[in-house]
């Protein structure tokens, strides 16, 4: 019995790596669908912390998230998010975890004289907590770290450097 309750734990903790999985996903998606609060929103919780650093902010709580999304327009337009590498540790009562993942992602973002927009790359990692909301996974902290942000006309230049 005791080795058949193992294994139920054991299978609902890769359930809950797959359904995590699902959420990092759901993330690059709505962030390349300019940021769309329809598809993002439900994936935070209501007490959900942004930090994107001096370079982007820190916003706390849904409502504040919410209106940093509806205003990224400002700083970045077209997107393509590749998420790569994530890895899941979930808490052994199953109602929360980690999560960390490598960023590479295309971007357009307007040219600092001249306001026009022109070709990005970004190299970033995700450090995010997560917490069970019912059946549905959702990030309560994302922490974007960028290790990387260069103008594609510069080649792989770092700016800021470190």
């Amino acid at each position: 019995m005791a080795k058949n309750d193992s294994l139920l734990i054991r299978i609902q903790r890769l359930e809950a790596i797959e359904a995590i999985k699902v959420v990092i996903a759901a993330y690059g998606r709505g962030a390349d669908a300019g940021n769309d609060i329809n598809m993002m929103m439900p994936l935070f919780a209501q007490n959900v912390v942004w930090d994107g650093g001096e370079r982007f902010g820190r916003y706390e709580g849904s409502a504040a998230v919410r209106d940093f999304l509806l205003g990224s327009h400002t700083f970045i337009g077209w997107t393509m998010h590749y998420m790569i590498s994530p890895v899941v540790e979930v808490s052994p009562d199953a109602q929360t975890a980690i999560a960390s993942w490598y960023l590479w992602e295309l971007a357009e973002m307007p040219n600092p004289d001249s306001g026009q927009p022109e070709a990005n790359w970004i190299g970033a990692v995700y450090d995010t907590q997560l917490q069970k909301e019912g059946d549905r996974w959702k990030f309560s902290l994302l922490t974007f770290n960028v290790r990387l942000l260069s103008r594609y006309s510069e080649g792989w230049s770092r700016i800021p450097p470190r």
